[in-house]
């Protein structure tokens, strides 16, 4: 696991894997994803690849103003 964010790069404490793609997240991070106009899609769509048995959906992609 990673040291640091991978989206600001600032020290992890806590820390989540994005529903966009596979970075490590910190909680701030999380906050700016759950507010993006995508991210009901995103988690749709893992859980529809977890529904279907793919536990390594890579997601969506991270959107550009992310």
């Amino acid at each position: 696991m990673p040291m640091t964010c991978d989206r600001c790069n600032k020290p992890l404490v806590a820390w989540t894997m994005s529903y966009f793609n596979r970075d490590v997240i910190c909680m701030p991070c999380r906050d700016k994803e759950r507010r993006h106009r995508d991210y009901t899609k995103a988690v749709e769509r893992e859980s529809e690849a977890v529904a279907r048995g793919d536990y390594n959906f890579p997601g969506i992609g991270k959107p550009a103003d992310l």
